[in-house]
């Protein structure tokens, strides 16, 4: 008997460790996926001058489209794509305007400002995040989880700041300060898709969000792409080498869109922001090899520290502030809710950890 209470605690003990690792781990695959992203920009715009943003974002929403949007279509019942659009179709309509800008904003201001200012007020998706998630989705944080998100941000601006020693500041403009405006901008539409993101996969499904992503996304976006972009694609030198790239830049799109829902879901949209702090860490690895960049050793150091302040974060758990039912809202537009009032006041039934949800005694309440 002592022996297997011994080996249950052992189980018990291990499968935090284990999460923790598993979110870490998921965490960097995003960030791989964001280092392929830049890397085939780099190369459009540097090698072939294909300075096409909004056509780049366009390629992925039509992926989204003809994978998830489809996927909606031939669902039956109140999960049908026809049903979801007559529920709340406005609300996604603006949450792809959204994520559309965020992309060619930030893709934007690399024509005029530097890439260590873009790496920098690129961060600030963060507390945009943590503020968002505070107000709306009524996550609490303790001391562990500010000090975490401090250390991440420590590193990042030892990053930035290495930059600055080495000299790696590819990409100033001559409106600098445009370019800056530029990375805020997309920084806080990036803040407030995530935390959609994160209420819709959690409280609703993955493929629902995608598949409206995809519907919005492209339709917008091709509008956008027609008016904007339709004599910049017809500049394009256009070989098989470019169409390599587009292809590249489109499947570490799609995956990083694919992929990010489920980390979220297992997660937070503020853990996966600060996981992929470490992304730029490894876009500068691979430029050592492709294109020449100055090594420091200050870049290990502040690997490390990121890490560090995401073990942090993810070390202790948050939760939510109030009755789960109140989110009710975006799902049941236009419908009454008829669940049975509670006695007394409400009481958090669920709490939200950096690595799972944990059932507490109280059962959870279904959203319908």
């Amino acid at each position: 008997m002592g022996f297997a209470l011994t080996q249950a605690a052992g189980v018990v003990l291990r499968t935090p460790l284990l999460e923790l690792l598993v979110t870490l781990a998921l965490g960097q695959v995003l960030s791989l996926l964001i280092c392929g992203i830049g890397l085939t920009s780099k190369y459009l715009a540097d090698d072939y001058h294909a300075n096409t943003p909004v056509f780049q974002s366009f390629l992925n929403y039509i992926l989204l489209f003809l994978v998830y949007t489809t996927t909606l279509a031939v669902r039956q019942g109140e999960e049908n794509l026809l049903a979801i659009l007559k529920r709340r179709w406005w609300k996604y309509m603006i949450l792809g305007l959204i994520d559309i800008e965020a992309n060619y904003l930030v893709i934007k201001a690399y024509q005029y400002t530097t890439l260590t200012s873009v790496q920098l007020l690129d961060c600030f998706t963060i507390p945009v995040v943590l503020l968002l998630s505070w107000f709306f989705l009524l996550v609490r944080y303790k001391a562990v989880h500010f000090v975490g998100v401090g250390v991440c941000l420590l590193g990042i601006g030892l990053m930035v700041g290495t930059d600055v020693l080495v000299g790696r500041q590819q990409g100033l403009g001559d409106h600098k300060l445009l370019g800056d405006l530029l990375v805020l901008g997309g920084a806080t539409l990036y803040g407030i898709s995530n935390v959609c993101e994160e209420f819709i996969v959690k409280n609703l499904s993955r493929v629902e969000f995608l598949g409206m992503m995809g519907l919005f996304g492209s339709f917008f976006s091709g509008i956008q792409l027609a008016i904007m972009e339709h004599k910049e694609l017809l500049r394009v030198p256009w070989d098989w080498q470019i169409g390599l790239l587009y292809i590249g830049f489109s499947a570490c799109m799609f995956g990083l869109y694919s992929f990010m829902p489920v980390v979220i879901k297992r997660s937070s949209a503020t853990s996966v922001n600060l996981s992929l702090l470490t992304a730029d860490l490894y876009s500068l690895f691979c430029g050592l090899l492709l294109f020449q960049y100055k090594f420091s050793g200050l870049y290990l150091l502040s690997f490390i520290i990121i890490v560090l302040g995401l073990v942090l974060y993810t070390s202790s758990s948050t939760y939510v502030a109030q009755d789960p039912r109140i989110y009710k809202q975006f799902r049941n537009a236009g419908h009454p809710i008829t669940d049975t009032p509670t006695l007394g006041p409400l009481e958090p039934s669920v709490t939200y950890t950096s690595l799972r949800q944990e059932i507490e005694e109280e059962p959870r309440i279904r959203v319908a």
